[in-house]
Parts: structure tokens; sequence; C-alpha cells
């Protein structure tokens, strides 16, 4: 693929999560649950008992997409296997995807992300935002298919470059909180952003990918405040 293919590629993806990252717990239960309700009424309700429509074969793709990441991972999942589990053709899957890449970033970009918190104060819109994203670790397939693809994007650079953007962008929430918090004089002006944006997830990333069972809210107090005493330690 060409570097104009994959920038195309890329944007649109961005796009996508950008409209889709925005639902929280609920909203992907309230999709789960659309999702059976079309299934059923495909054999139910007059629907034809074959293949589905052309909206319904799509979100069967990607909901099962999900499903194959969470039971088996990037690298065992293929698209005979998608395909089998959706209930399409392959075909039908090369019709919209070109290979697995894209339609495993599609999928993951489903999944919902932080959302913005403004209270006016750096320590509640972060303890606010990480509580709703542990939530969202431990009621969705995100705390399954993210350490994932995290693992896989290491070593595979086709799927780190359609990857890494829209990792980025599932980000931006608390580089704004961070922003925010300059302005208002909470954290000195040359603070590295990215950077502290490490250091706040970086102990999420480790318990997630180097201890069992669900991520903890009773976590939560001590990530913050010990991540902004170190911020805050620049002065």
């Amino acid at each position: 693929m060409n570097q104009n293919g994959t920038y195309s590629i890329v944007m649109q993806l961005l796009g996508k999560a950008r409209l889709r990252a925005r639902g929280g717990a609920e909203a992907w239960k309230m999709r789960t649950n659309r999702g059976v309700e079309a299934s059923d009424s495909q054999t139910g309700n007059g629907a034809s008992a074959g293949r589905p429509r052309s909206d319904e074969a799509h979100k069967a793709i990607l909901d099962a997409t999900l499903e194959l990441l969470a039971d088996v991972g990037f690298s065992a999942l293929t698209v005979e296997g998608v395909a089998s589990r959706a209930g399409v053709g392959k075909a039908t899957i090369y019709r919209r995807w070109r290979s697995k890449l894209p339609l495993v970033v599609e999928a993951f970009s489903l999944l919902p992300a932080l959302e913005e918190v403004d209270t006016g104060d750096l320590v509640s819109d972060l303890k606010q935002m990480l509580r709703a994203y542990f939530d969202l670790f431990n009621s969705t397939p995100l705390g399954t298919v993210l350490p994932s693809l995290a693992g896989e994007r290491r070593h595979n650079q086709a799927l780190s470059k359609l990857l890494d953007p829209v990792l980025r962008e599932r980000r931006r929430p608390l580089v704004h909180a961070l922003e925010r918090a300059v302005e208002r004089g909470e954290l000195p002006r040359d603070l590295d952003r990215e950077l502290a944006v490490d250091l706040i997830v970086g102990p999420i990333a480790v318990r997630l990918f180097f201890s069992s069972g669900k991520l903890s809210s009773r976590l939560l107090d001590s990530i913050v405040d010990l991540a902004l005493a170190g911020l805050r330690g620049k002065r």
C-alpha cells in the first residue's frame, strides 16, 4: 500500500473513532443489544434467514472481529474465522476491507474511549475520567482487545501505521485536561504533555499487562496523586 493509501485509511478510521468513541459502557451495551435484536429479526420477523443485509453484515463482521480479538488475539485472527463467525462470505469482507489490518483497527475504534471531563479542577477531571475508563475496561472487550493489539503493533509495522494515530486520538482528552490545567496555573507551562499522559496511564498499562484480574477503581486516587506530585515537582 502506498503512503497516500495508508494516510487515507488512517483518516477514515480516525473520523469513525471520533464519532464512535464518545459512547460509554451504556452505549456499548445498547449497541450490543441492538445487534442481538437485528440478528433475531433476521430469522424471526420475516427477513431472510440467509446472509444478512448490507448494514447488518457490516455490523456482524465488526462484532465478530471484536469477539475473535478477545478470544484468540490478533495473530490467530483470520478473515476466514471472522467470516465464519459473522455468517458471511470472505468476499463480503474483502469488498469492505483490503485485509484484516484495517478491519481490526475499525473494529477497535468501535470500543468506547476516554471522554472529555472539565470540572475546572485537574484532580477531579482526571479521577472522573479514569474512573469511567476503569469501568470500560471491566464492562467491554476493551480490556482484552487493547493489550492484544498493543503487543502486536511493536513488531507489525503495517498495523502500527494504522493503529498508532487511533491510539493517539484516544489519549486526546487527557492531553486537553492537562492543557487546561496549565492555563489555570495548576501545572508548569513547560510541561511535556505527552510525557505527562504517559506518567498517568503508565500504571494502568503495567497492571493490565502484568497483573491478573480486573482494574480496580481503588488504584485511581494513588495513580492520580502520585503522577501529579511528580509533575508539580518541576516548580
